[in-house]
């Protein structure tokens, strides 16, 4: 699958899912998912998408558990694991198992449309999960893998393998992969922008006049 940089990977991981929202406006692109957040208080996560599709059971399908398995393995290192659980939203889309797998092939955490269970796990193994919530029930014999390393959604996002994924406590969004330098480059700017605003306003700035000084609501216009 794609690979990113790993500088690059460090850079997205010093700004936030907010200043990359913005940046994705400001170009023009979709991205943005709504409360896709983390199951527990977890790290962040970047990395390129390794993406697998659930739908639900169809016992000449091949099996969830297996295709979940096959998916993490062929994202491998540094990839998160994406799952497009939107054909069947109230079932388990990730579990322990899967969830020590991800931890042991070097991925740097999975995100779902979908709820997940085996919280308790993921803490152990220090694996970031971000969901839309939790359910307790297997995710055998209720849903089934239509395939990975294809395109799926996230919330209704498309993500495609080697897209780019960033997600904090924020929520979750998508980074087109041939968008990535300039989505980065401006959410850089957008972050360095309200920092100035916030020292600004600090050191006893009148808040309106530090906004219209550096220009922020224009900044973030459409181009």
């Amino acid at each position: 699958m794609s690979q990113v940089n790993q500088n690059i990977i460090s850079q997205f991981l010093n700004v936030s899912v907010p200043n990359v929202s913005d940046a994705l406006d400001r170009l023009g692109l979709v991205g943005s998912t709504e409360n896709i957040l983390p199951i527990y208080p977890c790290a962040k996560i970047a990395g390129p998408a390794a993406t697998l599709k659930y739908v639900p059971y169809n016992p000449s399908a091949e099996s969830t558990v297996l295709g979940t398995l096959k998916a993490i393995v062929h994202g491998g290192f540094g990839s998160v694991l994406v799952v497009d659980a939107s054909e069947n939203p109230t079932v388990n889309s990730l579990g322990g198992v899967a969830g020590a797998t991800a931890k042991h092939n070097g991925l740097a955490g999975c995100v779902t449309d979908g709820p997940v269970r085996d919280v308790d796990e993921y803490k152990i193994y220090g694996l970031p999960v971000y969901a839309r919530g939790i359910s307790q029930q297997s995710v055998r014999g209720r849903s089934s893998c239509a395939g990975y390393g294809i395109p799926v959604k996230l919330g209704g996002i498309l993500v495609r393998p080697g897209d780019f994924i960033l997600a904090d406590e924020n929520g979750t969004i998508v980074i087109p992969q041939e968008s990535i330098n300039d989505v980065l480059e401006f959410a850089q700017k957008v972050k360095a922008t309200e920092e100035k605003v916030i020292a600004q306003i600090r050191a006893g700035a009148d808040p309106v006049d530090a906004h219209v000084q550096v220009n922020y609501d224009n900044m973030l216009k459409k181009q």
